[in-house]
């Protein structure tokens, strides 16, 4: 085979959408999967649930158990470890002092070596404030050693190089600040779990031997987030409501921009100008749109003012109040129907700005009302414009929030979206909030993974 036909066999690969796209695959991976992934894993992940402890007061000792957060145990003693650099100013590190000291023993014999600063009285600083000098504390319990022991090391495990008696004077040559390592026992279901662990998460309870684990240094998988939020007692109330408004707003609001679809379509006398009319709810935002509609639906409204006007009411009725919730969630979805319908009808128009005159016409000719015309051909060639304004209205459904709030303050009606709010916000609960986010979320792929299967055109059915 030539080189030529070698070459003409060889498929050439057309890389120019691929780096099209690479900075809008870019973008969704930063702002939007990344984002995603985390408040996935914030719902299901508990930070610092367990704790793990050592065989030996080391960080680098091997494993021993693993005790969750809140646990009793008991504290069965302790030690002084060296603090990692750059930990020493953590405010909720438990340490000690030991000074490195030089001093006559007990027996006579010179001693130099390591002693808690608890069994030395500091007598005389440097300029800096330094110790230098110092005397042994007395042992006033009778039942205990009268010597104070030196060490090899600042550890009260090493080896013991001398004692020293009561009130000897000492010459002290350093300082070290170190961490209370606790040796505890607890339990971890019916397994006793037995090591140590760095004061910094442990409490110690009454005369010390006691304690209570405050945090953990290992995550770990938990569903306690996802039972929060479903036993919480806004959680059905809201779900319940997002639902019965996606029930109530899509149906009609594909109705409305099919028909204002239509009217623009119809190339009537300044049709172009009701274009513009429908869209203005697109400029105005979900807040001002729930203001704009409370000051219709509140005692002092619009609406009161009208009907008292025309001699229909005495007196102004209360729309949005605890008693009249169903005034409210007509008032959201007055609101809604107003704000959104608006995006549906124009990806409907443009849909219809691809459907073939031509084909319109023979429709007509061969004397389909329009009814069928709607029914059998716009319809089913509007399918691919429809399926995207089902799937991106139901995700803003289920994210509807300030029109809600402004109507009910988020507490006589409450949806989802508003949940997760209060969750974060009020309650800096943020895990639950997360949960809340990807229910939402799970609701939203679920809806669209229906629309795709549901709404599909012939070809798509086809394959």
């Amino acid at each position: 085979m030539t080189t030529a036909a070698k070459a003409k066999g060889r498929k050439n690969v057309n890389w120019a959408p691929y780096i099209l796209i690479l900075p809008s695959f870019i973008y969704l991976i930063l702002f939007f999967g990344w984002p995603m992934i985390q408040g996935l894993i914030l719902a299901v992940r508990e930070e610092r649930a367990l704790l793990t402890l050592r065989t030996d007061a080391e960080r680098n000792s091997t494993v021993s158990g693993q005790l969750p957060r809140g646990s009793q145990v008991d504290i069965l003693g302790q030690q002084g470890n060296q603090i990692p650099q750059g930990e020493a100013g953590q405010g909720d590190l438990l340490t000690e002092v030991w000074f490195q000291i030089r001093a006559e023993g007990s027996d006579g014999e010179p001693v130099e070596g390591w002693t808690p600063e608890r069994r030395i009285r500091v007598r005389e600083s440097d300029a800096n404030g330094v110790p230098v000098a110092g005397t042994v504390r007395s042992i006033l319990s009778s039942s205990a050693d009268p010597l104070t022991s030196v060490y090899a090391e600042a550890d009260e495990g090493s080896d013991v190089v001398g004692q020293l008696e009561a009130r000897a004077p000492v010459e002290i040559l350093g300082q070290a600040t170190l961490e209370v390592w606790f040796q505890i026992r607890g339990e971890n279901g019916s397994q006793t779990v037995e090591g140590w662990v760095p004061s910094r998460y442990l409490n110690a309870l009454g005369d010390g031997t006691r304690g209570r684990i405050e945090e953990g240094d290992t995550s770990q998988f938990t569903t306690r987030y996802i039972q929060s939020m479903v036993n919480d007692r806004f959680f059905w109330p809201a779900l319940r409501t997002t639902l019965l408004l996606i029930v109530l707003i899509i149906p009609a609001q594909f109705v409305l921009a099919i028909i204002m679809a239509l009217v623009i379509q119809a190339d009537l006398k300044g049709s172009g100008l009701f274009l513009y009319v429908f869209s203005i709810a697109l400029g105005v935002s979900d807040l001002a749109v729930g203001i704009l509609w409370y000051s219709i639906f509140t005692q002092s409204g619009y609406l009161n003012s009208i009907l008292q006007g025309l001699g229909l009411i005495d007196s102004p009725i209360i729309y949005l109040s605890a008693d009249s919730r169903y005034w409210i969630l007509i008032a959201i979805w007055l609101a809604e129907m107003w704000r959104a319908t608006a995006i549906v009808m124009v990806i409907v128009v443009a849909g219809m700005q691809a459907i073939s005159r031509e084909v319109l016409e023979a429709a007509e000719v061969f004397g389909a009302t329009l009814w069928q015309r709607v029914r059998y051909v716009i319809l089913p060639l509007l399918r691919p414009s429809l399926q995207v304004a089902l799937i991106l209205r139901t995700i803003l459904a289920f994210q509807v929030f300030a029109v809600v709030i402004v109507m009910s303050g988020g507490d006589i009606i409450t949806v989802l979206a508003n949940e997760t709010y209060r969750q974060y916000y009020e309650l800096r609960n943020f895990n639950v909030a997360a949960a809340y986010a990807s229910f939402i979320l799970l609701l939203s792929m679920i809806t669209a993974f229906f629309y795709v299967r549901a709404v599909r055109t012939q070809e798509e059915v086809a394959e």
